[in-house]
């Protein structure tokens, strides 16, 4: 683990080479839309103008102790944090996303925890659910 100040200063160092080099890379390989939620990434760009590989050596080069690595969408879908992403024709639906090791497990009632990490576990579920907007399949 590490210092309690760490996250914060990582997200800070992020938001600065935001800021200071996200418009003119915006502007050079025509990005239409830039997402970032800690570490995950989610660029949409035209791809008539710029390609991923030529974006993804831009990115690296803006700081030596940074390492971007690109996800490409496959049969009209990429996955962004918990996310599934599948593009129509005529627009974009989205689905929950699950990694092939995700175990959908929680912790049974009978186990020795504590109650409040069962309560936990349940709230986190109920309220995960609840915050996603699925358009219906």
């Amino acid at each position: 683990m590490g210092a309690p100040l760490s996250g914060f200063i990582a997200d800070f160092f992020l938001q600065r080479t935001e800021n200071t080099h996200l418009a003119y890379l915006s502007h050079k390989h025509s990005i239409i839309n830039y997402f970032r939620y800690e570490d995950d990434i989610l660029i949409i760009f035209d791809s008539t103008h710029s390609d991923i590989q030529t974006i993804l050596t831009d990115f690296n080069a803006l700081h030596p102790n940074l390492h971007f690595t690109a996800e490409v969408e496959r049969d009209q879908t990429i996955n962004y944090l918990d996310i599934s992403i599948h593009k129509t024709p005529n627009n974009l639906r989205t689905s929950i996303y699950r990694k092939p090791t995700f175990t959908d497990t929680i912790i049974p009632y009978t186990s020795n925890h504590p109650t409040q990490h069962k309560y936990a576990s349940v709230k986190f579920l109920f309220n995960r659910l609840n915050s996603y907007d699925l358009q219906e399949q």
